[in-house]
């Protein structure tokens, strides 16, 4: 009896909205320490669908001026068309859209996800990662040497693609069993 109510909650969860993602879960204490050499001592997360994207975020701040804002854009299963994540990186992206002489254009981060870029200057700036049809946003700030702040923001990068790739190995394999 117990086994029909669940099978229908699987159905509807593997069918319609994705799950949803904890974003401040995607880094963790150790995760700070090991790259900031801080603890975190507040996280503040946000969830805003946005049309056919859907963006969580977390901001982590320190005790000192050290903090990470992690954001997390997926194609929104409830938005109605335009699109997907994947679509919307590349319009971001494309090689055409960035001025060479501009110190803010997108630079290429080679080893990171399907696809990564660097953008900002010496003053601040965010690693953008794309992983299949979604893509992540890190930014470090109180750190004051861009190459110490993209290097931070790609460890911290490959953490939280590790957690989000564990998630959507989740998928629901129940359903393929045969009773």
């Amino acid at each position: 009896m117990w086994l029909f109510p669940l099978l229908v909650t699987l159905v509807a969860l593997h069918a319609g909205d994705q799950p949803q993602v904890d974003v401040c879960a995607l880094l963790t204490s150790a995760d700070f320490e090991s790259v900031l050499g801080e603890t975190i001592k507040e996280r503040k997360p946000g969830t805003q669908p946005a049309g056919a994207l859907q963006t969580s975020q977390c901001f982590f701040a320190t005790s000192s001026a050290k903090s990470v804002s992690l954001t997390l854009t997926r194609t929104n299963p409830g938005g109605r068309g335009g699109l997907t994540a994947r679509e919307y990186w590349r319009r971001q992206f494309a090689a055409s859209e960035h001025d060479a002489a501009d110190d803010r254009r997108a630079r290429p981060i080679a080893g990171l996800g399907d696809e990564a870029f660097w953008t900002g200057n010496r003053f601040a700036g965010a690693l953008y990662v794309l992983r299949g049809d979604a893509f992540l946003r890190v930014s470090v700030g109180g750190i004051r040497d861009e190459n110490k702040r993209i290097e931070a923001s790609q460890r911290l990068a490959r953490e939280a693609l590790r957690r989000l790739d564990g998630l959507k190995n989740l998928d629901f394999g129940i359903l393929n069993l045969e009773f």
